[in-house]
């Protein structure tokens, strides 16, 4: 087991150091965006590559740091039965759902893309839109997230099974809505308690 805990770790890392960086791309996209407005209406004039390259980084900040969501326990879900069960139970439905929904899924997307992403690029695939971006970067961004969604995927099933067996404990306690904001609205009376007595003083 510790191995295979040496190789979750690593997968961490990698996703997490990628996840981080590519938050950056949303900012280029805001400024590629702002710059083919101006651009537009200062100069009347357009084009489509511009446009076309705002949607490759966003798309490319969403499925790149797909990953990264996931090994923060930050995907969307909806938790009113899950949150009823004992946290061994929710180990149970965190692992089977990893094993036969995610992992299914996402290795069937990698399979498809390969040579979906290898075909565009060997015929130079461009845009339909005139004056658009070739074709392939954005469908190998599809590539690259699926996979790097499938290693994390690999290390959160190692890490369940290794908090089930006893041999870490678990990085993500499960915290219900209920108690998350009796968790907030505490905090927030002992920050305004403290502002209070700075006020006084």
């Amino acid at each position: 087991m510790a191995g295979l805990l040496a190789l979750s770790r690593t997968i961490d890392r990698i996703n997490e150091f990628i996840g981080r960086w590519v938050s950056w791309l949303i900012l280029l996209a805001i400024l590629v965006s702002a710059v083919n407005a101006v651009i537009r209406k200062v100069f009347d004039i357009s084009s489509n590559a511009w446009l076309e390259l705002q949607w490759y980084l966003f798309g490319a900040a969403f499925m790149v740091a797909a990953a990264y969501t996931l090994k923060q326990n930050d995907h969307i879900r909806i938790d009113i039965a899950y949150g009823m069960f004992p946290r061994r139970v929710q180990h149970w439905i965190d692992l089977l759902g990893h094993l036969l929904f995610l992992m299914p899924f996402v290795v069937l997307m990698v399979i498809y893309f390969v040579p979906y992403v290898s075909l565009s690029f060997h015929s130079g695939e461009m845009s339909t839109n005139a004056g658009g971006l070739i074709v392939w970067p954005a469908k190998a961004i599809l590539l690259v997230g699926f996979f790097l969604l499938a290693l994390q995927g690999v290390s959160e099933i190692i890490k369940k099974i290794a908090i089930m067996r006893g041999d870490m404990e678990d990085p993500n306690p499960f915290i219900s809505a209920h108690e998350q904001a009796e968790l907030e609205a505490k905090a927030l009376a002992e920050e305004a308690k403290a502002l209070a007595g700075e006020v006084r003083s």
